[in-house]
């Protein structure tokens, strides 16, 4: 199959080969289009993680001691659901996402308590990062913890929280004072049945997903609850992030793989002028952009991935990968659209629906001009 031709790259195991040709497998038979409602995101989320956990999936998304986050397994993972269905790229991702922090700082007992019932499906993860105030420039969080006896009392608000209204647990950032900025800053487990703990508003977007603002009044949680130390939670999350990050950019090119199959199967469909569209020159050029882009981020993606796997700092890698990647999927989705004509704008079309899911990739996890920023500063502090 032409989509999987990239396996035999050197950038990958036999493990990882066969783990993408099972779970292409899997997703033929369980994801086909129209599978997933979604119309009922909240159940239809639910019903996947629980789906995804029974396949063992879920195991890739967690650490169990001793063990590193595979990211290439990652990768390899979401851009397959990716390119088969969107929420269920999500409810993979935000397993890993909102369970990373446990994964690779928590302790023992937390690692416990939690990662288990993540990989079985059994419990909904979270990651409580972005503010009104506060989505990129992560020193500007307003959410503050104080210390109170042998526990830790949250206030303040977070919006933009995948999973949100779903989630059994979150794993929340809030300011605890041990330094100015970004140095502190600590991470909580926080069960979504926490007294002080509400949702304050679900947020509704273009590719439905589970959204919502949190917010924290009086909000307690035991000291035990914290993730790293205290002021380690800019730690915490970047190192979250590093790891997630990259595989963004995989799911980026998961839609991206979708969208060229379903552009070359229109050109070769669609009769135009007494041929096919695939006939016309213009066709072509376009078809031809659309390839290149694809190979180019997944070379992007796939290094990223390689090199963390050895034990490499990727900030710079990582941020290419997740720029190009979902840059490019958004003019490669948008030209699939284009040779749809009038059928890439109609709900229900796969091409619709890819072009409202690559949207948000552009923002979420490190904006566009976030990576370039990045990348940047990294080659002149580096170059």
């Amino acid at each position: 199959m032409d989509h999987l031709k990239h396996l035999d790259w050197p950038f990958f195991d036999d493990r990882h080969r066969a783990l993408a040709r099972d779970l292409d497998a899997w997703c033929a038979r369980h994801l086909a289009h129209g599978a997933v409602d979604h119309e009922d995101v909240d159940a239809s989320c639910k019903a996947l993680v629980k789906a995804l956990g029974a396949g063992g999936w879920l195991n890739h998304a967690v650490a169990g001691p001793g063990e590193a986050i595979d990211t290439r397994a990652i990768c390899l993972l979401r851009e397959t659901l990716a390119r088969y269905d969107g929420l269920a790229d999500f409810a993979f991702a935000m397993q890993g996402l909102g369970s990373g922090a446990i994964s690779l700082m928590g302790t023992p007992a937390q690692r416990q308590t939690y990662l288990p019932r993540v990989a079985r499906g059994e419990a909904l993860a979270a990651f409580a990062l972005s503010e009104p105030e506060a989505g990129s420039d992560v020193a500007a969080m307003r959410c503050a913890a104080r210390e109170d006896g042998d526990d830790y009392v949250l206030d303040g608000e977070k919006t933009w929280i995948s999973n949100g209204g779903i989630a059994d647990f979150y794993v929340v950032f809030a300011r605890t004072g041990e330094a100015p900025g970004a140095r502190g800053i600590s991470a909580f487990i926080v069960d979504a049945d926490l007294p002080g703990f509400e949702i304050a508003e679900r947020i509704d977007v273009i590719a439905p997903h589970p959204l919502a603002r949190l917010r924290f009044s009086g909000c307690r949680v035991p000291r035990s609850a914290m993730v790293g130390a205290p002021g380690e939670g800019f730690k915490v999350a970047m190192r979250t992030l590093d790891v997630f990050r990259t595989s963004v950019a995989a799911a980026a090119l998961g839609f991206a793989r979708r969208a060229l199959h379903e552009g070359l199967a229109q050109a070769r469909e669609r009769a135009m002028f007494g041929a096919t569209l695939a006939d016309l020159p213009l066709t072509q050029a376009k078809l031809a952009d659309m390839a290149c882009t694809v190979d180019s981020s997944a070379l992007l993606v796939y290094r990223a991935a390689w090199e963390r796997d050895q034990g490499r700092t990727i900030t710079r890698e990582a941020a290419m990968a997740k720029l190009m990647a979902t840059e490019g999927a958004q003019r490669v989705i948008d030209a699939a659209v284009q040779l749809h004509g009038g059928r890439g704008v109609r709900r229900g079309e796969i091409v619709e629906s890819l072009y409202r899911e690559i949207r948000a990739l552009r923002i979420y996890e490190g904006a566009s001009e976030v990576q370039q920023l990045i990348i940047g500063r990294d080659l002149l502090k580096h170059g």
